[in-house]
């Protein structure tokens, strides 16, 4: 792919990402039921580790940009970024149906004010409590992942897990929240592959 195609598709998937974005903020503004909590005694030994927020934050959207780099094709880039669309309407479906918050006490741990706590306070500012399940951020670097395995073989599944892992770390997520989001990534990924078996 030559650089003036792979710089259109970077312009594109940074759209793409922001325009995302704002339906994953109206599921948080539009719920259709009460939020639920879902913790249990194993979230709450989990510890609170706020330096994990330059992974959750500062790897994450650099990884997914990076796709654009493995791409072969206009084609393709049109049905992986369709891939990340199916997972995106899957990711609404639980977030207005399925409503799940954390726990307001995970939220008053930054206080301390280290730099690692004073960003991650202005990730929270902008990010609810809400859209708990499945991790949004864990099916889409589980998603990821699987587009990147072509060129980067199994060390690429080390994106998902170092996101799973910040996503507990930073109390942003419970437990259940990271395998189903593996789950969910994983479902889109087979979608996609389908499509281009057909």
């Amino acid at each position: 792919m030559n650089l003036s195609t792979l710089t259109i598709h970077l312009i594109l998937s940074g759209v793409l990402i922001v325009g995302a974005y704002q339906f994953y903020f109206w599921c948080q503004r539009n719920p259709l039921f009460e939020p639920r909590q879902l913790a249990s005694p194993l979230d709450e030994r989990i510890p609170y580790l706020p330096q994990w927020v330059w992974i959750y934050s500062l790897l994450y959207y650099p990884a997914i940009l990076y796709v654009n780099v493995v791409l072969q094709s206009a084609e393709q880039f049109t049905r992986v970024a369709f891939s990340y669309l199916a997972l995106l309407a899957l990711q609404m479906t639980f977030f207005v149906l399925l409503p799940v918050r954390t726990p307001p006490h995970w939220r008053m741990a930054n206080a301390a004010g280290s730099w690692s706590e004073r960003f991650l306070a202005l990730v929270q500012r902008y990010d609810a409590e809400s859209n708990s399940f499945p991790s949004m951020h864990t099916s889409v670097a589980m998603l990821t992942a699987l587009h990147l395995v072509p060129e980067l073989g199994l060390t690429a599944f080390a994106f998902p897990a170092l996101i799973g892992l910040s996503c507990l770390f930073t109390k942003q997520h419970y437990l259940v929240d990271i395998p189903a989001g593996a789950a969910l990534g994983w479902f889109s990924y087979a979608l996609y592959a389908h499509l281009l078996a057909g």
